[in-house]
């Protein structure tokens, strides 16, 4: 593809995530699904250049409307045209030839387009008069909670959600050693090292295709942020017990429990959506893993809960939530429409209903990809405000044993990891111990 077909690629693909509730990821998925003709190095220029647009979206949008563009949401044409001058620094004669109108190329510029990269041009995309907001790309209904939560950090942090994460990797326990793993790679062409944090985890060097890979087709590696990795670990799944993954998504967290559980004891991996159960049961299978047991449940409160009241070891809830520790993969979240009471009253009744699969003795973890005290450290007190049958295990006391590597610097009984400190996603841990029959 041409420059400038790569272009109308980018301008249609930004508007088809816009006229759609789906997460960017699988839009743009969709979106080469239904384009086949484009090749490998087309998809990823254009996939990297729509995320780079969604990073910087707030920025763009200040830009082009403070130079004359609309008022209204610029649409995925013009977030192209300000990126392509602000960004690239590309001159009006150059835009010119690659917005020409040609059969792959995005429509000649109108008059009032050529005003405004005028108008655009020779500026910096990160204006020193952009308010607060809009330089850290921070929607309206998460900047209150946020600067409750880091206060002077507020900045760093956001910043720190703008760059793109990194390919972190998991090597499936039991089946090849990390290093084994990371000399393979090495073989192929593939940088990759060690993750500071996760045993299991291995960090790759740029973005290449591990799709086909024969470490990836065999399940002995899974693409796994590192702490999402952590979470599965504090869990402390061990041989022979009975683990329920409450809201398992995919399954990664469920196979990485399974894997340091060497096949012996149970993992339900519960799922209210089918879709996902589905996908989860695909992954269960390449991993070649036997002692996972998928689960679809209607809601949160389905009649299986209530029937194994007390039988587990083990509780993992990866909760809902706004998703905001991981903007730096899904950079088009921030803008979706969130209501945040609405989650954390999910997450309330999510809590208190897993609670009731917890043995005494057993132990309740509950995690979220979010960086909000409402989503966080919030509910654990409300749970705990409700109840008198669990207490608090500090994370540190965890720690050595289901990790073993250094634990970072401590945030009280609980882990908060965020992409400025420790360079993994934004996740909070509480683990919990069940002290008195349910």
């Amino acid at each position: 593809m041409t420059p400038a077909a790569r272009l109308a690629a980018t301008i249609e693909a930004l508007d088809a995530i816009d006229a759609t509730p789906r997460p960017a990821d699988g839009t743009l998925a969709a979106f080469f699904r239904q384009r086949r003709y484009m090749g490998a190095k087309d998809r990823s220029a254009v996939a990297e250049r729509v995320y780079a647009i969604l990073r910087h979206r707030a920025r763009l949008a200040w830009a082009l409307a403070r130079a004359g563009g609309a008022e209204a949401e610029p649409d995925g044409r013009l977030l192209v045209l300000g990126d392509t001058v602000l960004r690239e620094g590309t001159g009006l004669k150059d835009l010119g030839r690659l917005f020409d109108g040609g059969q792959y190329a995005p429509a000649a510029l109108t008059d009032d387009e050529r005003a405004l990269a005028r108008a655009l041009a020779g500026q910096a995309l990160d204006d020193p008069a952009m308010p607060e907001p809009v330089r850290t790309e921070c929607p309206d209904w998460a900047a209150a909670p946020l600067h409750a939560a880091f206060g002077d950090r507020f900045g760093d942090e956001l910043l720190a959600l703008l760059q793109p994460a990194p390919l972190d990797l998991r090597v499936q326990e039991g089946r090849q050693s990390r290093e084994a793993v990371i000399a393979r790679l090495a073989r192929d062409g593939i940088e990759a090292a060690p993750t500071p944090l996760s045993p299991l985890g291995i960090r790759v060097t740029g973005r290449p295709p591990l799709a086909g890979h024969p470490l990836f087709r065999s399940g002995v590696i899974e693409v796994q942020d590192e702490g999402s990795q952590l979470v599965a670990l504090l869990a402390d799944a061990r041989p022979g017990q009975q683990v329920a993954d409450f809201c398992a998504g995919a399954g990664g967290k469920a196979l990485a429990m399974a894997a340091r559980m060497q096949g012996k004891g149970r993992v339900v991996a519960c799922e209210i959506a089918e879709g996902r159960l589905i996908r989860a049961k695909e992954r269960i299978k390449r991993a070649g893993v036997d002692n996972i047991e998928p689960r679809r449940l209607e809601h949160e409160r389905d009649k299986w809960v209530r029937r194994q009241k007390g039988k587990f070891d083990r509780v993992l809830i990866d909760a809902p939530c706004s998703g905001c520790g991981a903007w730096r993969r899904n950079p088009d979240a921030r803008w979706r429409p969130t209501d945040l009471p609405a989650l954390a009253d999910l997450q309330a009744r999510i809590l208190a209903s897993a609670a009731r699969l917890t043995k005494p003795g057993g132990r309740l973890v509950y995690a979220t990809c979010s960086l909000l005290p409402e989503e966080n450290r919030q509910q654990i007190d409300h749970f705990l405000s409700e109840t008198d049958a669990f207490a608090v295990v500090p994370v540190a006391d965890v720690w050595p044993a289901a990790v073993g590597t250094p634990p970072p610097a401590g945030d009280g009984p609980f882990l908060q990891l965020t992409p400025a400190r420790h360079h993994t996603d934004g996740f909070f841990v509480a683990v919990l111990e069940r002290t008195a029959a349910p």
